[in-house]
């Protein structure tokens, strides 16, 4: 029996956390040409402004920069351009009814390789949060550092 290995994680993308309210969680798998597997490899991606639509039956990932492969020719991939993610029939059904809903976002948090080697993007269904929760959510980090410092303290 072999031991699975955990993900290796590429990028992730922390101000989703900050700027949105997490409802649901999924896996999807993503289609790289060219040298794209190579720069992800070398971890050049930035997931910051990048988001996800369903277009016609299919979940398309737009704005995800993934850099130009150090080793390549002019045949380089196209750093900035639409990918298609790779998803079950029925969730792209689920996902496109949940995002017709009034203010929910698919946005993805990171990009990982999982234990088999293959590129995953792990997807979110996102709520925006107002100005006010992202000041609420502050406070509530800022709170839980001074709980920890004060039992670290306490400890020692």
């Amino acid at each position: 029996m072999t031991k699975a290995t955990p993900d290796h994680v590429i990028g992730t993308n922390r101000k989703a956390l900050y700027d949105y309210a997490i409802e649901q969680k999924l896996e999807a798998g993503i289609v790289l040409v060219g040298t794209e597997v190579k720069s992800l490899r070398e971890g050049k991606v930035n997931l910051r402004e990048s988001y996800a639509s369903v277009d016609s039956g299919q979940v398309i990932l737009h704005q995800c920069h993934i850099g130009g492969y150090s080793h390549g020719n002019q045949m380089n991939h196209e750093p900035i351009r639409p990918r298609k993610l790779l998803l079950h029939q029925k969730e792209i059904q689920k996902i496109h009814g949940k995002v017709q809903q009034a203010g929910l976002t698919l946005i993805p948090l990171r990009m990982y390789f999982n234990s088999r080697g293959l590129a995953k993007v792990e997807l979110a269904l996102a709520r925006g949060k107002k100005h006010y929760d992202r000041r609420e959510t502050v406070k509530k980090r800022e709170a839980n550092r001074e709980i920890q410092r004060a039992m670290k303290s306490s400890k020692s």
